[in-house]
């Protein structure tokens, strides 16, 4: 079911923010990365482990470092609690699924891990797609 954009950017930033994984390695985790959902964008900007900025309504100038662009049913299957085979993991989706990876690869790969934990967070407070 789809949430309000606002509300669920609220909780995912929360869910991060609150993450003891990311908080470990906090200082580490610089990024700006673009969700491109189908029907929702948004951009999350990550300084020193936290949530710093999202955009929620991205314009096509809006710069980021990576994008994550699947449908939005791919991102659906990937948010359940036990997703379906092949929707339960970025490579998993992007080698099966219609998951694509764009922009600097290697800042996506500095903060693998990090991400990683936090794009696992979207199963516990879904997508707003």
């Amino acid at each position: 079911m789809p949430q309000d954009i606002r509300e669920w950017a609220l909780k995912f930033s929360e869910a991060s923010d609150n993450n003891p994984t990311i908080a470990a390695m906090a200082k580490y985790f610089t990024c700006r990365y673009l969700f491109d959902m189908e029907q929702a964008g948004v951009i999350v900007e990550m300084l020193d482990g936290k949530v710093y900025r999202m955009n929620i309504d991205p314009g096509p100038l809006d710069p980021w470092d990576f994008a994550l662009r699947a449908s939005a049913a791919t991102w659906r299957e990937f948010a359940r609690p036990i997703p379906k085979p092949m929707y339960h993991g970025i490579w998993s989706c992007s080698f099966q699924r219609d998951l694509r990876i764009e922009g600097d690869q290697l800042k996506l790969m500095q903060n693998l891990r990090n991400f990683t934990v936090q794009f696992e967070l979207l199963r516990k407070v879904g997508v707003p797609v």
